[in-house]
């Protein structure tokens, strides 16, 4: 018999006025999860994790945690702990007195609260830290100070609002590997809302591509990553050439040029956008022949550190542009440069098609 989901949102519909925030948004978290909210900014998906918390009731639809109904009920009678973009300390108290804050509105005793806090500030790598106001402290440990408040009261619940979008970039790469290992430790079930891709990839379970109050697709970060369910997942998550095509027999054809993939069975003659990720392109080294080979010139080569990026030009269709990521390797060794002519391969497995010919950007 499945377990039952911890978390279950069923209909989930947001109104402001005559603007739909949310529309009919169903959804379902398992206990120990850690799922992510992508989407661009205006997508619903704040509002979503503001429903959740009730700090903005749903229009309709219902939402149970751990089988309860708490569709109605007020933020203080609901099991989470919640963290903010912007820290939200209090500048007057110290780390320690931060964290004590939920503790001492809990009526717990004094002896437990200062053991908890002095625990809570260990588990975020600020044990020498307690005493020091928020204004002594960098971005990221007002943010560790911040995630320990959050989960003082062991919650059931974990919410995390953009929570690393206001630090640097280093300090950002650290601490969601931190929060990641201190989730999976506490098992703690957990939703972040983000519109950062790396960072949904990197540390989600699953994730929820969400846009314009719709859920566009959920699933693992190598499914929503491989397998993308629309265009406009295909094009936010990671890069992604598109190119208009036309349905034949066995693939497609692009002008004069007919490449092998699964038509998704769609009718001969129907227009689509073909998409492949950069990374997919191979230069074929031998002169070999095979499915999917095509001319092409280098037309750009950008160096990227760990790759290089070029932008290669179809010989036919004219004027097709597919941008592909080279190994530095594969570079220096066929002295590939800018006007070079190459063979390169678009395995059929790797080709997605979608009904339809706008060509995204």
């Amino acid at each position: 018999m499945p377990t039952p989901p911890y978390l279950r949102i069923q209909g989930l519909t947001k109104q402001f006025g005559a603007f739909t925030a949310l529309g009919d948004i169903s959804l379902e978290i398992a206990e120990g999860e850690f799922v992510c909210f992508l989407g661009p900014s205006g997508c619903g998906k704040t509002t979503l994790l503001r429903a959740i918390a009730g700090l903005d009731i749903q229009t309709a639809g219902r939402i149970e945690q751990g089988g309860r109904d708490i569709s109605a009920l007020p933020p203080s009678r609901r099991d989470f702990g919640i963290v903010f973009q912007s820290y939200a300390l209090f500048p007057n108290l110290t780390a320690a007195q931060n964290v004590a804050y939920g503790l001492s509105h809990a009526r717990a005793r004094r002896v437990e609260v200062t053991g908890r806090v002095r625990e809570l500030l260990e588990m975020v790598g600020l044990g020498e830290h307690g005493r020091k106001y928020p204004a002594q402290l960098s971005g990221g440990q007002q943010q560790r100070v911040a995630l320990a408040r959050a989960l003082a009261t062991s919650p059931g619940l974990l919410l995390l609002d953009e929570p690393l979008s206001a630090l640097d970039a280093k300090v950002r790469v650290h601490l969601r590997h931190e929060i990641k290992q201190l989730q999976r430790r506490l098992g703690v079930t957990t939703i972040m809302v983000t519109h950062d891709q790396e960072e949904a990839l990197t540390m989600a379970d699953r994730i929820v591509v969400m846009r314009g109050g719709a859920i566009e697709q959920v699933g693992t970060p190598l499914e929503i990553y491989r397998e993308p369910a629309s265009p406009f997942v295909a094009d936010f998550i990671g890069v992604m050439n598109f190119v208009a095509a036309t349905v034949v027999g066995e693939g497609v054809r692009l002008g004069e040029l007919e490449l092998a993939c699964d038509a998704d069975g769609l009718a001969p003659g129907t227009e689509v956008t073909l998409a492949i990720r950069p990374e997919d392109i191979v230069v074929q080294e031998a002169s070999a022949g095979g499915p999917n080979a095509v001319p092409m010139r280098v037309e750009a080569l950008a160096f990227l550190g760990s790759f290089f990026r070029a932008d290669l030009v179809a010989a036919a269709p004219a004027g097709t542009l597919l941008r592909a990521d080279l190994p530095v390797d594969l570079v220096r060794r066929l002295d590939i440069a800018e006007k070079s002519a190459l063979v390169c391969v678009l395995p059929p497995e790797r080709l997605r098609i979608y009904p339809g010919s706008t060509v995204h950007r």
